[in-house]
């Protein structure tokens, strides 16, 4: 949702390039855990890092005939409980048997001197990972294709039951709001690089403006445009990505968070607001939470209140990403090129979400 404008973004963040000298391993050693490790695998092996992503590392591995992807920890001093790889492999490994589109995992490696970091691999998914959520160069009846889908696998995932695919203990049970609240705030702080009142202001009012707290579900966390994998031709997702910031929790903040790009603007945040949604054949987003609540089952829609409250959280969480973002690139740890410029929008995002919860204060 941060990204440059859309014109340069599917080149700038698709495909893969060599890999850096501050994220290079020894490909030796990592050849021999794999050929120790993933059953099937044939050296030698080549290694290439993908271009996209912010936060962990991930890497192309190709090898007799076989692709596999790679994601790592980053190197260096981290932000206390982020960066879980060790979370997404359990999630993902889980979710291979539920109707959730996922890459199959192979292996976790927890031991750091392999490579640098804790690190997982599994398969590389063939297909399209698409940035512009105005889906430039599609036909409007394709968009509104793509957006059913998103809405489809969000709402499979909301559908799953934790228990019953053995993730009972992926979150602790209840004051999910609340923890995440306390988390976020811990995070932005610090990975303060300079004050943003608004954030502030946010920390403040989070806490005390709290809605009744929904179901459990397992969230993703982070559900958006370029975390899926498309297939090649088709508007079918075949792997969702990127779980690192997955856990129990209420799954109306997680869909939230994915409706953040109705709010975001059409251009360099890669969002959707002031853009002509009906000419372009994409949903509105009370559309789009209509058909979320239908493939739910929820017969009551959500609170407008509630649901402002959520995009004001989910709005402050996002600042506390961009914020960890704008300390790796200070600290020269970032793993993406566009660091500094993806930082900058956390103090115009913290002011937004202030104002819209400046409206909702106003109308309780």
């Amino acid at each position: 949702m941060s990204q440059p404008a859309s014109n340069d973004v599917q080149s700038q963040f698709t495909g893969t390039q060599p890999v850096g000298p501050y994220n290079a391993f020894d490909e030796a050693r990592l050849a021999t855990w794999m050929a120790a490790n993933v059953p099937g695998f044939q050296g030698p092996m080549s290694v290439a890092q993908f271009k996209g992503g912010q936060s962990n590392p991930t890497y192309l591995l190709t090898a007799g005939g076989q692709r596999y992807v790679l994601r790592r920890k980053p190197q260096g001093d981290l932000l206390p409980s982020a960066h879980a790889v060790d979370r997404e492999f359990r999630v993902i490994s889980a979710l291979a048997s539920t109707n959730v589109p996922v890459a199959k995992t192979h292996a976790l490696c927890e031991d750091a001197t392999v490579i640098g970091s804790m690190f997982y691999v599994m398969d590389h998914v063939e297909g399209r990972i698409l940035w512009d959520p105005t889906l430039p160069g599609m036909e409007a009846t394709e968009r509104g294709a793509y957006y059913i889908e998103m809405n489809r696998v969000m709402a499979a995932l909301h559908n799953v039951d934790p228990v019953a695919i053995g993730l009972a203990d992926y979150g602790r049970p209840g004051a999910y709001l609340e923890r995440q609240i306390a988390r976020w705030t811990r995070q932005y702080k610090a990975a303060e690089t300079e004050p943003i009142e608004a954030a502030d202001l946010l920390i403040d009012w989070l806490p005390r403006h709290m809605p009744t707290e929904g179901q459990s579900r397992i969230v993703h966390g982070d559900y958006r445009l370029d975390n899926v994998i498309f297939h090649p031709t088709e508007p079918r997702i075949v792997a969702v990505l990127d779980w690192e910031l997955s856990t129990l929790g209420d799954p109306l903040v997680d869909f939230a968070y994915h409706c953040m790009t109705w709010h975001m603007p059409a251009g360099r945040s890669r969002g959707l607001r002031g853009g002509n949604l009906a000419t372009l054949g994409i949903p509105s987003e009370s559309d789009y939470r209509a058909q979320y609540m239908q493939r739910t089952g929820r017969s009551t829609a959500v609170a407008e209140a509630d649901w402002t409250y959520y995009l004001v959280f989910n709005m402050f969480r996002l600042v506390g990403i961009l914020q960890g973002i704008a300390k790796r690139a200070e600290l020269g740890t970032a793993s993406n090129a566009s660091a500094v410029e993806t930082a900058k929008r956390a103090r115009p995002l913290a002011e937004q979400a202030w104002n819209l919860a400046l409206t909702l204060h106003h109308n309780r």
